[in-house]
């Protein structure tokens, strides 16, 4: 199984560690991947240590700059107080007033939550960058909570006012079960190397730094 090493002389655009697998299975091309809040970067195992010194910069360099032209407007806490307003007004006759509704980054296993006792709803910063209808189904689901313990007939009869409840659970669901998906359950593609693992990745074909 290839190994992992970190390369200590490069971070991601976010701060994140950066590893190096080489991969006897590549040939002719590099590819970066995230995984687990590192950057993995899949190198041909033939590379000497300046083509990897070389390609771990670029694909840094180059996966910074398509992260920031496809980086989504980020939605303020503000945004989310009036987001809450609009939903409970229409859905649920105004009775739900959060005392404030704000970004969550320690959120990693649930979309949101909400403190009833204090009128305090919070959302996982995953949420940002997600479809618009989404994220108003968590904050319609945090200020049912604000009203309705639990998820009983009483809490599904509030959000069922929501038109796009249930589809934003399916896209939600499957966000979990695709960050979740254990190695192994499909046969690769010709030419993956199964232990580079999912999530976003950029592959350079055809290197312009020759293979020895």
């Amino acid at each position: 199984m290839p190994q992992l090493e970190l390369h200590p002389d490069v971070s991601g655009p976010r701060g994140e560690r950066v590893l190096v697998r080489r991969s006897a299975r590549r040939r002719r091309s590099v590819s970066i991947t995230r995984r687990e809040g590192d950057l993995v970067i899949a190198i041909p195992a033939a590379f000497s240590a300046r083509q990897e010194r070389d390609w771990v910069r670029r694909m840094v360099d180059q996966l910074a700059r398509k992260e920031e032209r496809t980086a989504p407007t980020r939605r303020s806490d503000a945004s989310l107080a009036a987001i809450a307003r609009e939903l409970s007004d229409t859905y649920l006759g105004g009775r739900a007033r959060p005392t404030s509704v704000s970004w969550s980054t320690r959120q990693q296993r649930r979309w949101g939550s909400c403190t009833p006792a204090e009128g305090t709803i919070r959302l996982s910063s995953r949420l940002q960058g997600m479809p618009d209808w989404v994220l108003r189904s968590v904050v319609m689901h945090e200020l049912v909570h604000l009203l309705v313990p639990g998820h009983g007939p009483e809490f599904y009869a509030l959000m069922g006012r929501y038109p796009k409840a249930e589809r934003a659970r399916g896209f939600l669901d499957g966000v979990s079960w695709a960050a979740d998906l254990p190695q192994g359950i499909d046969e690769p593609e010709e030419g993956h190397d199964p232990q580079e693992g999912p999530g976003p990745s950029l592959e350079l074909e055809e290197p312009q730094i020759p293979v020895r």
